[in-house]
């Protein structure tokens, strides 16, 4: 279930002709299409929903039984005709319904691709005496990476040509890319399903040949030793695709015989491997919710001989960097928010022998750091924001990168190369596009390298952002952020998307999403909820908002939407709100339990079937997750789960008008749960508004791999949106 990314996604377009013909074709699993009414306000013609087959199955537990109508709907192989005909009817279905929209659609997708530089590049990072970037040219959906010798001026080497890579792929990506110490070969990981089953490949930098040897079924990490000969993979579990063995790859040795460095017996931990930031050891790091552990290895040494850093213990998270013989520690002991701490070379391993470097504080978050030569960058959070902090490691006083808006986002960026005065950053708002800096540590001076071009008629000084408290119905300060176009009345008429992730620690950041203008511009006012679950105020903010007390996080949010009413900032009549994957988990809640509060709910890719995926250990992920949600063979979290299921709990009542998302080939969130959902809704719901289901037939957690893919999904999302509100210019 977890991933921290906000995801759009869309099934392909078909003429109206096809959907109704694919609507009464797919009547294998459910009642045939048109053998019903049509929800209220659905465009004249339209056929009536899929209505799925009721297949009683039982769910056991130590704790009782559940009787699970729609568990059909699961087929692990994804081949299942059944399955797939209902699919496609609700696909059909969806289209039919959204006919109407395409011209607005068409028009939306527009203005946002407008609104992107087609032949757009990053700002170039140094490593290894060479200059790295990515760059797209004019109308492509992929991107080619590549780089340059000593200069941006000298010749340019293609990396990967990703668009030549990805043709005739529905889905394609690489997520995974490290160039060896020697700089003359390439390995990196494809994704071709969007399941995340990676394949690792290696190619020639000398004469841009591809190597025989290939890995099936492996994370994105890789790392490479010192002598350039081998990397370090991890090996997926086919079932539960986790992580769990660490192999090492000779080039031009067969894969079948790569040996097991480490393996990780326990299911709660996630595993990856890297190198640190001076390139002197390998690391292979071992995480759960609530603990981690190192193991570090010389990455000269030949027989690569790992050792513990620390051993791991409960509630203890730690994560470590080297540079210069000192290892740079990120350690929540005896630090709720974390504090910095380092140890010499051989000290590592004994507690004692660490010295603070940055102390615990209970007014700030340490988050992450990056290490350099003569000084520590350290990413923090304060009063709800981001910020970042220089500390020269010859003492003197620490300073701070000043910020330019109300509410912000700062983020560490490429800091690749440790022997230099400049801290790389990224810096946006809101209403500010993604700016990258380098700031000199000495005089303090900040350069703009590239601000994200934003073509068209975008003027930043035309937006207003707010960061405002909601007060929750415990006490609770719970900090907003807003933008909206500036001359907007607050006088209780405006349009408001209310978005918010809240789990796993994960902060939802104030980004400039170029597509909400869409939205802005036709007098919306965009919001995020930044709700406990996740990490803005502080590790407390967090552990408020899991486990036991994971009601809170819903509690929250629409606390945050009845106080933008209250305070005349959000039309009651016009308030939408949208969410991810645990955040569909929030937004499936919210549907349940304040259905009144909203016109119109997004749920994408949605953890929305908590108690049954957390009794199932078969399910990826499911393992990790119980320090998070609860184990509900455990009876305290079976009762507190069963009581916010969004999938348990749908009720005969009105709903607000929704669009729900998935994807076939979901690792994250399998898509059975979002279509279960769905089909109990349409069983149990009343009143008129519109439930629409898409389902991606290509493409995983995070939705389609192409950039203006992307967009189109978007679109559809936005023009439902705007339809629900009544705007449809």
């Amino acid at each position: 279930m977890k991933d921290t990314r906000r995801y759009r996604r869309s099934l392909r377009r078909r003429s109206l002709a096809g959907v109704l013909l694919a609507a009464a074709l797919a009547c294998g699993p459910c009642v045939a299409a048109g053998a019903g009414d049509p929800p209220a306000g659905a465009p004249t013609g339209v056929v009536a929903p899929p209505v799925a087959s009721v297949k009683p199955f039982t769910v056991t537990s130590p704790h009782g039984n559940r009787v699970d109508n729609y568990y059909w709907l699961r087929d692990d192989s994804r081949r299942s005709p059944a399955v797939l005909a209902y699919l496609d009817a609700e696909n059909a279905y969806a289209n039919a319904m959204l006919a109407h929209l395409e011209p607005l659609k068409q028009r939306l997708y527009d203005e946002i691709v407008g609104r992107i530089a087609q032949d757009d590049s990053s700002v170039p990072y140094r490593d290894n005496g060479w200059w790295y970037y990515r760059r797209f040219e004019a109308g492509q959906e992929y991107p080619v990476y590549a780089r340059r010798k000593g200069a941006m001026t000298e010749p340019e080497q293609v990396l990967l040509d990703v668009p030549q890579l990805a043709t005739g792929k529905e889905f394609y990506e690489v997520p995974g890319r490290e160039v060896a110490p020697d700089d003359t070969t390439l390995a990196y990981t494809e994704d071709t399903t969007g399941r995340r089953q990676h394949t690792l490949r290696f190619k020639s930098l000398v004469d841009g040949r591809q190597f025989a040897d290939t890995v099936a079924n492996v994370e994105a990490d890789i790392a490479w030793t010192a002598d350039s000969r081998a990397v370090l993979y991890i090996e997926k579990d086919p079932i539960t695709l986790l992580g769990l063995k660490v192999r090492k790859h000779v080039l031009g040795t067969d894969p079948r015989l790569d040996p097991v460095v480490y393996q990780q017996d326990d299911p709660s931990f996630y595993t990856s491997v890297y190198r640190t930031s001076d390139d002197r050891f390998i690391v292979v790091y071992a995480q759960s919710t609530v603990s981690s552990e190192m193991r570090i290895a010389d990455a000269a040494d030949p027989e690569l001989r790992f050792r513990v850093f620390l051993p791991r213990e409960r509630d203890h998270e730690y994560q470590a960097d080297h540079v210069d013989g000192r290892w740079v520690i990120r350690t929540n002991w005896q630090a709720r928010n974390f504090r910095l701490m380092e140890a010499r070379d051989g000290a590592e391993n004994d507690r004692s022998k660490w010295a603070e470097i940055l102390p615990h504080r209970d007014d700030a978050f340490v988050e992450n750091f990056a290490v350099f030569r003569t000084f520590l960058a350290v990413g923090e959070r304060a009063g709800g924001l981001s910020r970042i902090r220089i500390r020269p490691w010859s003492g003197g006083r620490d300073s701070f990168i000043a910020a330019d808006d109300p509410t912000y986002t700062f983020a560490l960026g490429d800091n690749h190369d440790v022997d230099t005065n400049l801290v790389r950053y990224t810096y946006e708002s809101l209403a500010t596009p993604r700016s990258t800096f380098d700031f000199n540590v000495h005089t303090g001076e900040r350069t703009l390298l590239k601000r994200q071009p934003v073509p068209g008629r975008f003027d930043a000084a035309q937006y207003a952002t707010e960061f405002v408290w909601a007060t929750a119905r415990d006490g609770a300060k719970i900090p907003v952020s807003l933008v909206y176009r500036k001359g907007s009345k607050r006088d209780g008429t405006a349009p408001v998307l209310q978005y918010a992730y809240g789990s796993y620690g994960s902060s939802s950041d104030p980004w400039f999403q170029v597509e909400a203008l869409s939205l802005i511009d036709r007098g919306f006012t965009f919001a995020i909820a930044h709700v406990r679950g996740g990490q803005e105020m502080g590790r407390a903010w967090y552990e408020d908002g899991k486990l036991l007390k994971k009601q809170n996080t819903f509690s929250d949010f629409v606390d945050v939407t009845r106080h933008l009413v209250r305070e005349r900032y959000a039309d009651p009549q016009r308030v939408f709100a949208d969410g991810g994957s645990a955040g569909g988990l929030l937004m499936g809640v919210i549907a349940n339990q304040a259905p009144r509060d909203y016109r119109g709910i997004v749920a994408e890719v949605p953890f929305v079937d908590a108690v049954t995926t957390m009794l199932d250990e078969t399910i990826p992920l499911t393992s990790n997750e119980f320090d998070e949600w609860g184990n509900p063979q455990q009876k305290d979290y079976y009762d507190y789960m069963l009581r916010y299921s969004p999938y348990d709990n749908v009720a005969r009542q009105e709903y607000p008008a929704m669009l729900v998302t998935t994807s076939l080939w979901d690792s994250q969130v399998q898509y059975y749960e979002p279509a279960k959902w769905v089909a109990r809704l349409r069983a149990t719901k009343t009143g008129g508004q519109p439930l629409l289901f898409r389902t991606t037939m290509a493409a995983g957690h995070g939705g389609k791999s192409g950039r203006y893919q992307q967009y189109a999904d978007i679109a559809e999302v936005y023009s439902f949106i705007l339809d629900q509100a009544g705007i449809h210019d």
